[in-house]
């Protein structure tokens, strides 16, 4: 019961912050929080007991290469933005067709299909953290639940309204974002606890790490994905402060992911009865009665808002990439239809392994896009050692696209 207080008083503080005037009316908040929502969303939820599953004790290590992998992806997409965009944007406007702006188009292609893929898995992790919050599992019924939002999504799109409700992820965010403060108050306290009254141990957690292990950890990049929304709100804020605010956002996430997964490592082996991807509710319920509801709610909020802000951009994309050929609404039923087909034509582990690819093909483009920006920089200070980083990077990206695998495989 006093751990469930202790939750509560936090998620109390974080809301008075969170909800305050002044956090809402902040130009570099509002930047810094687009990312973020996206980065620590669904993948916050589901990494812990697909990764402790495979890797146990060595959980704190893969979330920490998949953290470092998506910095050093982030670094590059926040070279674009300070530096590409206006090459691109010069180019557009002489009328000449160069490599770099067609690199850029066929990524912002690649990306909208990335998004159909996410769409799906948000809202079927929708499905599985809903039921998962009445004590019930069924892959069918969570197929449903997605479907049917999959469709009520894509209706409302192409109806036109698809923006206003796209105003409740504001919301949803900072409801995420109190619960996740909450939680993690309330693991710390739990650890404190333990360790006041000499319990706390870790027990039989270590496990081999074969290649089969890595690939299934490249898999899984879609758990720190969502930092390359901060390139699509060029009509909002100014390069440098979408690049800042960008990097804000990884770091802020990172120290969220770490501390996570080092509070929850005490509790890992209880994961041995529940290894579904949303066995996290029932993991938190050993330490506060309260946080599988809670959970359940920010889960369900943060899914449906990002497939929302996925469904939108997805359809922006399309209609920018065509010029204009294909229109905003008119996206909104080819988008259901694919992700509609992947929810029934495969099971969520590997929607994520396939959503992981996809974005890691869009960051492989936007790898190629700065080199060959480099290229035309020829005054720029470090641009060798900045050519080999996003090289490195690129080479990175494609390992994940080639080589990534499903948990369970």
């Amino acid at each position: 019961m006093l751990n469930s207080v202790v939750v509560f008083v936090a998620m109390l503080l974080g809301m008075l912050v969170l909800f305050s005037y002044r956090v809402r009316v902040s130009e570099k908040w509002q930047a810094t929080v687009t990312p973020l929502a996206s980065i620590i969303g669904s993948g916050f939820l589901v990494s812990v007991p697909i990764i402790a599953k495979e890797i146990g004790l060595w959980a704190i290590i893969g979330i920490s290469g998949l953290i470092l992998a998506a910095y050093c992806v982030g670094a590059v997409i926040r070279f674009n933005i300070l530096h590409t965009e206006q090459i691109v944007e010069q180019q557009q406007q002489e009328g000449r067709i160069r490599l770099t702006t067609s690199l850029e188009k066929l990524s912002q292609l690649t990306l909208a299909f990335a998004y159909f893929i996410s769409i799906a898995y948000y809202l079927v992790l929708l499905g599985n953290f809903l039921l998962k919050g009445f004590g019930y599992e069924h892959r069918e019924i969570a197929n449903w639940i997605g479907t049917v939002l999959t469709v009520f999504i894509g209706l409302v799109g192409f109806s036109g309204g698809l923006h206003l409700v796209e105003r409740v992820e504001k919301y949803a965010v900072s409801l995420n974002l109190t619960v996740i403060f909450g939680l993690l108050v309330g693991l710390l306290f739990y650890n404190g606890e333990l360790a006041f009254s000499g319990q706390w141990e870790v027990r039989d957690g270590l496990k081999a790490v074969g290649l089969e292990k890595v690939q299934i950890m490249l898999g899984l990049l879609i758990v720190v994905q969502g930092f390359e929304t901060s390139k699509f709100i060029g009509d909002e804020y100014s390069p440098k402060m979408r690049a800042e605010t960008m990097r804000n956002a990884q770091l802020y996430s990172a120290v969220i992911y770490l501390c996570f997964f080092a509070l929850l490592t005490v509790l890992f082996p209880l994961l041995k009865n529940d290894e579904s991807v949303s066995g996290i509710i029932t993991l938190v319920g050993h330490m506060a009665i309260v946080l599988p509801l809670l959970l359940t709610l920010g889960a369900v909020a943060s899914q449906f808002g990002a497939s929302v802000a996925d469904s939108i951009g997805s359809a922006g994309l399309l209609e920018d990439v065509t010029n204009r050929r294909v229109k905003i609404r008119h996206a909104y039923p080819f988008i259901t239809f694919v992700s509609v087909t992947l929810i029934w034509s495969t099971d969520i582990l590997h929607i994520i392994t396939l959503s992981s690819r996809a974005f890691a093909l869009f960051y492989m483009l936007q790898c190629c896009v700065a080199l060959t920006a480099l290229w035309q920089l020829k005054g720029m200070r470090n641009r060798v050692g900045m050519f080999w980083f996003t090289a490195a990077t690129g080479l990175l990206c494609a390992l994940v696209v080639l080589f990534g695998i499903p948990s369970g495989a």
